[in-house]
């Protein structure tokens, strides 16, 4: 029998009540597994909540390209219920320096068109005549993706919990977990298989567990700001490495990105004062004319790997991790989710992100995962 046979009998546990977390759970509830999440918090308490919800499926790699545009799919099967909606909104990323990152750029767009990508080149001009609020005098290289949205991420997560707990699905906030192995137990209690998708905890949840795995918490920030959102794409500045994107309160726009591990029970929650005033001059200066009056900002945590690949899949008998997604797990949530249960119950999930290719001592360097190279 396998297990996809026996899913009725499996009883699964998983840590984190974040996007990815909440997906593989009700992903696996629908597939008749008994499900039981633990959150430390509530639901969309940490990153998923913090994160910007930036979602496209502009990637030059075949299986991010593959993964994104799934998971761009899902989001859109799921707008209109509940509170959850997807706004279509392009998404434009520019170099205004010539070298290697204009080079990139070139080069993306080629091998996105060639996974079936709807990603084009556009020059300055072209640029100015689409999004006109945009100053782009100094822009040297660009491309626009059109298949592409902005959501709200706290909606989702949300969503998901309530159709997860509709199909049977307990979702324990504010109850820690504690893993032990050999066999999985979660707080003492069996289970015939454990998910570890808890965000930036998830390396110390594991090595509580005496299971290491190369993950390391860095702090991003972000803020909002009432300005004129009207007609924006989504825009990230590869050159100077930050994001503007359309938001109810008016703009979203992230960076802030500090490549030092950062401790996930202590680290400072509110947008920098150098932060704030950094975005300030950007939003005045990519968009002339406009006055930004910042709202409110904060910062959240993303984790890396070794080599900016996430990991995906069962460490040890019966242990699965989902985490160190560089900023992008929200993004690709509703797909990776989706795989993550598949592989529970025997199938291949994404063997890319196959987190036995590492031994969990590596070391090494926090790499920013929104980069263009």
């Amino acid at each position: 029998m396998t297990r996809t046979d026996a899913a009725s009998d499996r009883r699964v546990a998983v840590i984190g009540a974040g996007a990815v977390g909440l997906t593989a759970a009700h992903d696996l509830a629908e597939r008749g597994v008994d499900v039981t999440v633990y959150e430390r918090d509530t639901v969309a308490a940490a990153s998923t909540g913090r994160a910007a919800g930036i979602c496209y499926d502009a990637f030059a790699d075949a299986v991010d390209a593959r993964v994104a545009a799934r998971a761009i799919e899902r989001f859109r099967e799921l707008s209109g219920h509940g509170a959850f909606t997807v706004a279509e909104t392009p998404y434009v990323w520019f170099a205004t320096e010539p070298g290697a990152t204009a080079d990139a750029i070139r080069e993306q767009v080629a091998a996105m068109q060639r996974h079936g990508r709807a990603v084009e080149h556009a020059d300055a001009d072209a640029l100015a005549a689409a999004v006109p609020a945009l100053h782009t005098t100094d822009i040297v290289a660009a491309a626009i993706a059109r298949d592409a949205a902005v959501v709200d991420t706290t909606a989702y997560a949300r969503l998901i919990a309530d159709r997860a707990r509709d199909r049977g699905v307990e979702i324990r906030t504010h109850e820690p977990a504690s893993v032990a192995t050999d066999p999985v137990r979660v707080n003492d209690t069996a289970y015939d298989d454990v998910v570890v998708a808890a965000g930036a905890h998830t390396a110390r949840v594991l090595a509580d567990a005496g299971v290491p795995v190369p993950l390391k918490p860095y702090r991003v920030q972000a803020l909002t700001a009432d300005a004129p959102a009207a007609e924006l794409p989504t825009v990230y500045d590869a050159t100077a490495g930050y994001y503007v994107r359309p938001h109810p309160e008016g703009v979203l726009a992230g960076d802030g990105t500090e490549p030092v591990e950062a401790d996930p029970d202590d680290y400072g929650r509110d947008g920098d004062d150098w932060f704030v005033d950094a975005m300030d001059d950007r939003l005045r200066d990519r968009f002339p004319g406009y006055e930004p009056a910042v709202e409110r900002s904060w910062a959240g945590l993303c984790t890396a790997t070794p080599d900016r690949d996430p990991l995906l899949g069962e460490l040890r008998d019966g242990l699965y991790v989902a985490a160190g997604w560089q900023g992008h797990g929200f993004m690709r949530a509703p797909a990776t989710g989706a795989a993550l249960a598949d592989d529970v119950l025997g199938g291949d999930g994404v063997p890319a992100f196959d987190p036995t290719r590492f031994d969990g001592t590596e070391q090494f360097a926090i790499a920013e995962g929104m980069v263009v190279e």
